[in-house]
C-alpha cells in the first residue's frame, strides 16, 4: 500500500518512506529521514536529521523526533537516531539525536513515550518501556527493558535504569537504580522490589522469591556495598538469572547505586 500523505505535509526529497505510512497535516519528514511500514504521523509532527524509525511507530502532534543534540559539545557531522518497531511518542515529546559524528540515541521496540518527555542525546533504550507524561532525561542515560517511569521524573546525565525497575512520579535519580527495584524521592532511594511488575511480566512466584532475597542483601542487611556483593556471590542460589542480573549491574555502575531508604 501507498503512503498516504496529506497535501499540506512537507516530505523532503530522499526520505524514505515505508508502506502503508501516513503522513499527517502540516507534518515534516526530512530528507535524512527512514519510516518503517505502517509508521503513523499525526498532524504537525516532526522527524528529522539522520532518523529511522520501524513499522508501526506512531508519532503525535508537536512532537520532534530526530532533532539535533541540545549538547554544547557538537561539532557537526552525521550523529542520529535509531529506534526500533511500535514505538508510541505522544504529544510535545523531544528525542534528540546523539552528539558524535555517526553515533546515534537509539530506542529498542514497543515502548510508550508520554506527553512533554524528552528523551537526550546519546541515551540508550531498550525495549518495552513506559515513560509517564513530563520526564526529563538527560544525556547518555541507559534504560534497560521493561522499566515504568513514573510522571516529571529527572534523570541525571549517565545514570542507568536495570531491567523491570521503576521510578516513581517526581523523583529525582543521580545513580544507578538495580534491576527489579523501586526508587522514590529527591534524591531518589531504592526503597522496595517491584513485585507487581515482575507478576505482570510473568515472573514465577520462585523467581520473586529470588529478587526479595536480592533486595534484602542489598538493601535491608545493613551491608556495604562491597560486602552485600560479597554476600550476593556467595548465596547458594547466585547462578540464578535474577542474581546474575543485580550483581553484573552493580559490577559495572560507574555513578554508583542508588541508596536504600532509611
Amino acid at each position: 500500500m501507498a503512503a498516504r500523505i496529506h497535501p499540506s505535509a512537507v516530505v523532503e526529497p530522499g526520505a524514505r518512506l515505508g508502506t502503508g505510512v501516513e503522513i499527517g497535516a502540516f507534518a515534516y519528514v526530512g530528507a535524512d529521514v527512514a519510516l518503517g511500514d505502517g509508521t503513523r504521523l499525526h498532524h504537525h509532527a516532526s522527524v528529522e536529521g539522520c532518523t529511522s524509525l520501524g513499522a508501526a511507530c506512531e508519532v503525535f502532534p508537536y512532537a520532534c523526533i530526530g532533532g539535533k543534540t541540545q549538547d554544547l559539545k557538537f561539532k557537526g557531522g552525521r550523529p542520529g537516531l535509531r529506534a526500533g518497531d511500535r514505538n508510541v511518542f505522544r504529544e510535545y515529546v523531544t528525542v534528540h539525536a546523539a552528539t558524535n559524528d555517526g553515533e546515534f540515541t537509539v530506542l529498542g521496540s514497543d515502548n510508550t513515550v508520554l506527553a512533554y518527555s524528552h528523551i537526550a542525546h546519546d541515551c540508550v533504550l531498550g525495549s518495552h518501556i513506559v515513560m509517564s507524561n513530563a520526564i526529563s532525561m538527560a544525556g547518555h542515560v541507559t534504560i534497560e527493558d521493561h522499566v515504568v517511569i513514573g510522571g516529571a521524573a529527572g534523570i541525571h546525565q549517565f545514570c542507568r535504569i536495570g531491567a523491570h525497575a521503576m521510578l516513581s512520579a517526581m523523583a529525582k535519580l543521580v545513580q544507578d537504580l538495580p534491576p527489579y527495584f523501586i526508587a522514590d524521592g529527591t534524591p531518589a532511594e531504592v526503597r522496595a522490589f517491584n513485585k507487581v511488575g515482575l507478576e505482570r511480566s510473568g515472573y514465577t512466584a520462585e523467581q520473586i522469591e529470588r529478587v526479595k532475597h536480592v533486595f534484602r542483601i542489598l538493601y535491608r542487611d545493613g551491608l556495604n556495598r562491597t560486602q552485600a556483593l560479597e554476600k550476593l556471590a556467595a548465596h547458594p542460589q547466585a547462578d540464578s538469572a535474577e542474581f546474575q542480573r543485580v550483581i553484573a549491574f552493580a559490577k559495572s555502575s560507574e555513578r554508583g547505586l542508588a541508596p536504600g531508604a532509611t
